[in-house]
């Protein structure tokens, strides 16, 4: 399990003050209120939460994608969510997994990785085309490369999604249910591959990686994650580590430790 290496002095990666979460589906629908949470630079949190609860209108309101229904929240100490131009920089680094990746139906692959290299870096295409390379390489999608989301499967669709939000070098990175749908030998890459990214992959020159992931079941991340929340009937239960898990008589982390 990655342990977190945190100082007193250090600036959140994400922190959150009497935050409420509204439906993306119907904004009148808030399906977390009063969310306070702190994210330290270098953790690595899982959010449990049972299906149809609201964890990916949480995770995206938390990406800075929706406004908050209500409260305040900073990203590297700045105020989110970010939608001014002058503060981009800032925005990028923070990057999103979406669930099932998200990927744009008309670009292949390696175009889709390519999209924020081309919008957001003064890279030539030169550059470009082999930090797609090593991103198509480090998570084995180099046969797909030039196929369209529609002629590759789900599971390496989630990983070209990683990689396109891998793709300038994040210092934060949020990931909506990452594992859903993949089997064993999927599920068992992602985990290796996200000890790596906190530990300090060579990708991001050696430095730590902050997660935070969200998920259905909890039990694929008890030897990886070293953070745990949960999001339950609009609220969200802060945890923290894996001993006060399964210290808990809350009803909602038994199912999730059930699966």
């Amino acid at each position: 399990m990655s342990e977190p290496a945190t100082t007193a002095t250090q600036t959140p990666a994400l922190e959150m003050r009497r935050l409420a979460v509204a439906s993306m589906k119907n904004p009148n629908v808030t399906v977390a209120e009063e969310v306070n949470w702190t994210v330290h630079p270098g953790e690595f949190w899982v959010v449990g939460a049972p299906q149809n609860s609201g964890k990916s209108d949480f995770l995206m309101t938390a990406g800075g994608i929706m406004s908050p229904a209500a409260g305040e929240f900073s990203f590297l100490g700045q105020a989110m969510p970010i939608f001014e131009e002058s503060r981009m920089a800032h925005r990028l680094k923070l990057g999103f997994v979406f669930d099932g990746g998200q990927l744009v139906g008309s670009l292949t692959v390696a175009e889709n990785i390519a999209l924020p290299l081309r919008y957001h870096s003064r890279l030539g295409a030169d550059d470009i085309e082999n930090r797609v390379t090593e991103l198509l390489e480090l998570t084995e999608l180099m046969p797909w490369a030039n196929r369209t989301p529609v002629n590759v499967a789900r599971s390496w669709r989630q990983r070209a999604g990683l990689a396109r939000a891998l793709a300038l070098t994040p210092e934060v990175l949020l990931l909506d249910s990452p594992l859903t749908g993949l089997d064993l030998r999927h599920m068992f890459w992602w985990l290796g591959f996200l000890d790596e990214l906190v530990q300090g992959h060579r990708l991001l020159g050696g430095n730590s990686l902050t997660l935070v992931a969200t998920a259905d079941d909890l039990r694929p991340w008890r030897t990886h994650a070293s953070r745990v929340a949960c999001l339950n009937k609009r609220q969200l239960l802060v945890l923290g580590d894996w001993a006060a898990v399964d210290a808990s008589d809350e009803p909602v982390v038994q199912e999730l430790l059930r699966g």
